[in-house]
Parts: C-alpha cells; sequence; structure tokens
C-alpha cells in the first residue's frame, strides 16, 4: 500500500512539472482531491526524492505568484460575458 501512495506522489510531481498545471487542475484531472494532491507533492515526496520535489516546487511557486492574475483575468471575462447579454 505504501508503495502505490509513494508512486502516486512521483506521478503527480511528474504531470505538474510537464504541464504546469496547478494542484486543482492536477486534482482534477486524477480524480481525487486537491488536498492529498497537495501532500504528495509537498510533503511525500520530499521524503521520496528531493529531486523531484525541488522541481515540482519551482512549479507550484510560480502558479501561486500567478493566481492572482488568473483569478483577475477569470472575472475580467466573467463580467464582458455579462455585459455582452
Amino acid at each position: 500500500m505504501k508503495a502505490n501512495i509513494n508512486e502516486r506522489a512521483v506521478i503527480f510531481a511528474k504531470h505538474i512539472i510537464e504541464s504546469g498545471d496547478t494542484v486543482r487542475q492536477t486534482a482534477f484531472i486524477f480524480g481525487i482531491s486537491k488536498s492529498t494532491v497537495h501532500y504528495d507533492v509537498s510533503h511525500r515526496l520530499k521524503k521520496i526524492d528531493y529531486n523531484l520535489y525541488k522541481n515540482v516546487n519551482l512549479v507550484l511557486e510560480k502558479n501561486f505568484n500567478e493566481k492572482h492574475i488568473r483569478g483577475g483575468n477569470y472575472t475580467k471575462n466573467k463580467y464582458l460575458k455579462i455585459n455582452k447579454k
């Protein structure tokens, strides 16, 4: 059972690195909670493969620093859509 959890953490990390997806997007794709994805890539992965952890952490930091921009764009598009109706 423990090996499956470790494999899952590695799979999540590789997906995030390759696609640049957020934790939320990754959770949606794999059909699992975002808390599980976050815990796997930020806590478990550190003990399993530290180099992979560092790489995924760079992507997560980038996503974290850009989230206010994505939120602002979403709101802008939402109101543009409402005003067109």
